[in-house]
């Protein structure tokens, strides 16, 4: 990406995009620093790595009615934990790059003085690693019966990392609608006999969810999401995002 005018900054928070009601967002992370200066550190102070964390300020306009609402959403969060995924190009296209944690939805602030747009701020808390990764399903393409994502060479996974995933379910609709999310990876770009790596629960409403793999090495390089749905007419919107870290 080139240097870049923030006018489409995307978020999503759990089952809410919070894109059209916000009109900042601040993504930040940290490693505590140790100090470990000793004797032998020559008068020069020494420190290490400590614990790493994220954390994602946001604020915009306030409305409330539905639970794809900020309001709503953000009181059903509150002190819960879910997805949080962010996009600084519109995450429009497979591939765009996508910033996503697990976070504690833990500050939420409305209202302001007479006049004013009522508005909104709040914060949520990194209870995962902050990933560095790839949208795999973009926005705005609903799904109504069963299928696979775009094939992403996000890359084999070393020993000790891991395949991280996000799945936001915007919106659900139809009788019984279910969708089963899942990760697999293969190989090569034709995905001739994929593996299941990572299986969402079934979801039937708007929310959202995170998954890991186990930390084993995993040699495939290509990765997609693929789904199961069921229902009378059903039809989902959804979001998902995969990383290594």
């Amino acid at each position: 990406m080139s240097k870049t005018i923030l006018t489409n900054v995307r978020t999503f928070a759990v089952g809410a995009d919070l894109t059209g009601v916000s009109n900042k967002i601040e993504l930040s992370a940290e490693v505590e620093d140790k100090d470990s200066t000793n004797y032998a550190s020559q008068g020069w102070k020494e420190v290490l790595g400590g614990l790493a964390s994220a954390q994602i300020s946001g604020e915009g306009q306030w409305e409330a009615g539905d639970p794809t609402k900020v309001d709503d959403a953000s009181w059903a969060q509150l002190g819960g934990v879910g997805p949080w995924s962010i996009s600084a190009n519109n995450a429009a296209n497979v591939g765009d790059l996508a910033y996503f944690t697990s976070a504690l939805r833990s500050q939420y602030k409305v209202f302001d003085a007479v006049g004013e747009v009522a508005p909104w701020s709040g914060t949520a808390k990194s209870s995962w690693p902050l990933v560095r990764g790839q949208f795999a399903h973009p926005p705005g393409t609903a799904r109504t019966a069963n299928g696979t994502g775009t094939a992403l060479q996000v890359g084999a996974v070393p020993a000790g990392r891991r395949m991280y995933a996000a799945l936001h379910v915007l919106s659900a609709s139809g009788t019984t609608p279910s969708l089963t999310a899942r990760v697999e990876s293969a190989p090569d770009n034709t995905f001739a006999a994929p593996t299941t790596r990572l299986t969402f629960a079934a979801a039937s409403a708007a929310g959202g969810q995170t998954l890991r793999t186990d930390g084993t090495a995993i040699t495939d390089s290509w990765w997609r999401i693929a789904w199961t749905i069921t229902g009378t007419t059903p039809s989902f919107l959804l979001v998902a995002a995969l990383g290594i870290q």
